[in-house]
């Protein structure tokens, strides 16, 4: 298969209306070619006019381990074009940053999850080209997530940086076809353009959603080191809202939590018990281990690691949203009095629990924390909102 940036750097014919336009990138570590050629060096060696580039949460070189940690803006040391920095000073563009160009492609490796930063900045900037006149194009990648739809929508007043709109957790869309839903959506006017992947087969295994055995997988984020922790994430993203553990600090980020005071065996026993039906597709290891930094640092854990690769694996009955949500009951039920929710200033919102931001709303704690409540009640909440979603998105598939 061929992504969006292959595609526009093979075809000059894709090209070909930026003739005298001043071009600007919105890229990361992973807005590659198949051969591993850098997005910037690509388009450069092609002769498009690059003016600028930008960079998204943890920078467009990748180098920021944490998340609320900002990159500055500097100087290209090749190309000697400003790196403007869109997780820095500011997150949406300034009009400094909107001159320096006339297109902004945008090509961004996304998770398939509404929290992953990426989809907010892409929000962002296509709300600034409406209001500035300039263009956007999307060089599409995969969604490695694939197609399936998960979680509670986001609810009203709860937009944020990590809240882009009122789409689930797991959205099943690729950057491009979220850039249509946004632009419908918002009411934007703005010239938008995909260049679109081909030979995406998103249903397709063992990738589903991953072209597995045809591209090499580079890190979108630090913490994003493959694909088993894309599929997990929509899951595991949520106990960066809660004292548990996430895994940073270890060799597999986002796909175990733990922390020093759980009984592992003991909290599986009780998500099998409270709602077998939810652990399909997957298997839950207990496991062991010490973070190297961030949460329970240099402490020896007991946690759970999320396997989505080999025979237990099925893409579609995997729901790592609904597996997170019986870990966080389990511990709940078996330690009533645990300190589980972190109260932090999570992206910046103030006087709202970290968990409810990243949830877009309070349902899913208060299912937790409710002892009375039982797995169908998320479900009464939750599946409502996954049959809207598909109905809705469906206009804006493009694959």
């Amino acid at each position: 298969m061929k992504v969006g940036l292959d595609r526009f750097c093979d075809d000059a014919v894709l090209r070909a209306d930026l003739g005298g336009r001043r071009v600007a990138l919105l890229g990361h570590p992973a807005s590659v070619t198949a051969d591993l050629t850098h997005a910037l060096d690509a388009l450069s060696s092609l002769g498009v006019n690059l003016t600028s580039a930008f960079g998204p949460q943890h920078g467009l070189r990748g180098d920021k381990q944490d998340n609320m940690v900002e990159s500055p803006d500097f100087v290209d040391p090749i190309h000697g074009i400003p790196i403007f920095s869109l997780y820095g000073e500011v997150r949406r563009p300034t009009e400094v940053m909107m001159d320096s160009f006339d297109v902004l492609l945008v090509d961004l490796q996304d998770l398939g999850c509404r929290i992953y930063t990426f989809i907010t900045t892409l929000r962002y900037v296509l709300e600034a080209a409406a209001k500035h006149g300039k263009a956007v194009w999307v060089l599409d990648r995969p969604n490695p997530a694939g197609r399936p739809v998960e979680g509670l929508r986001l609810r009203d007043g709860w937009e944020s940086f990590v809240g882009a709109g009122p789409m689930p957790m797991r959205h099943g869309l690729t950057l491009g076809e979220l850039g249509g839903w946004f632009i419908k959506t918002l009411n934007l006017n703005l010239e938008y353009r995909v260049i679109e992947m081909e030979g995406w087969a998103p249903d397709a295994g063992p990738g589903f959603g991953w072209p597995l055995g045809e591209r090499a997988w580079v890190n979108p984020s630090p913490n994003a080191p493959n694909l088993s922790m894309a599929r997990a994430y929509a899951g595991t993203v949520m106990v960066e809202g809660a004292t548990l553990s996430e895994g940073r600090g270890t060799t597999r980020p986002l796909e175990v939590f733990g922390a020093p005071d759980i009984n592992a065996a003991q909290v599986i026993a009780e998500m099998t018990r409270a709602a077998p039906q939810w652990l399909a597709g997957c298997h839950s290891r207990a496991c062991w281990f010490e973070p190297t930094f961030h949460k329970h640092v240099g402490r020896l854990c007991q946690g759970i690691q999320i396997h989505v690769e080999g025979p237990c694996y099925d893409h579609e009955a995997f729901r790592p949203w609904r597996v997170q949500a019986l870990a966080f009951k389990a511990i709940r039920t078996l330690y009533p009095d645990y300190e589980l929710w972190r109260d932090f200033p999570y992206e910046y919102e103030i006087g709202k629990l970290a968990i409810d931001v990243i949830n877009g709303g309070p349902l899913l704690r208060e299912w937790v924390d409710d002892p009375d409540a039982a797995a169908s009640d998320l479900d009464a909440l939750t599946l409502p909102d996954e049959e809207s979603w598909r109905e809705e998105r469906q206009a804006f598939l493009m694959y």
